[in-house]
């Protein structure tokens, strides 16, 4: 099966998930997973398909917004157990130092902010340290749940405004190259993530 082929296969696993596919990828984009616009894309080519069944695509993003909030839900409990010093082990101390700032400064709109930011903005480095600091678990999934419906919402009104395009474009060849280039991205990226993640989990519990 040659790469393209197996892309497809693989995609067309995904749509198959229906409401589970945005959810599932809702867990892994916000968690330690490598996946920049992972959900956005896959909420885009759900809509496009059903863009006249508004309940459906409702359905959609909210099961993506939950997904995301599930994914924080792991990162709060790793980085909240760990605290302030702890959470060194997984982010420099000058790239916290700066997240603290923002955090202490913007509160809660600084997490809006990364919910609706697309990448680079780094939206699990935001909520680890937000947890690091004992910010309120229930508020930090509330204000998740919002910013992550509004923003698949605009993705969603978007793909049924150009919907017919965007199906046009997914059938051409240059788009398959470029999701090739996506998925290897996705699977390195994701590699080197949860590696880090090990490693410094290690490392900090040697040092307890």
């Amino acid at each position: 099966m040659g790469v393209s082929a197996f892309l497809r296969h693989a995609l067309g696993i995904i749509f198959s998930l229906g409401y589970f596919g945005p959810l599932v990828l809702g867990i892994l984009d916000s968690s330690f997973l490598f996946m920049p616009f992972g959900n956005d894309l896959l909420i885009v080519g759900l809509t496009a398909r059903h863009r006249h069944q508004y309940l459906q695509i409702g359905a959609y993003v909210g099961m993506a917004a939950i997904g995301s909030v599930l994914g924080v839900l792991l990162i709060h409990a790793v980085a909240h157990k760990g605290g302030e010093e702890g959470i060194t082990h997984f982010m420099s101390k000058k790239r916290f130092e700066y997240l603290k700032e923002k955090i202490d400064r913007y509160g809660g709109m600084a997490l809006v902010v990364g919910c609706l930011a697309p990448p680079p903005f780094p939206f699990t480095l935001l909520v680890a340290a937000a947890s690091a600091l004992g910010y309120p678990r229930i508020k930090l999934f509330y204000l998740t749940l919002t910013g992550r419906i509004v923003r698949f919402s605009v993705v969603a009104g978007l793909a049924i405004v150009f919907g017919h395009r965007i199906l046009a474009i997914a059938k051409s060849p240059a788009f398959v190259g470029c999701m090739i280039a996506f998925v290897v991205l996705c699977f390195g990226g994701s590699g080197w993530s949860v590696a880090k993640w090990i490693k410094s989990s290690r490392s900090a519990r040697a040092s307890v």
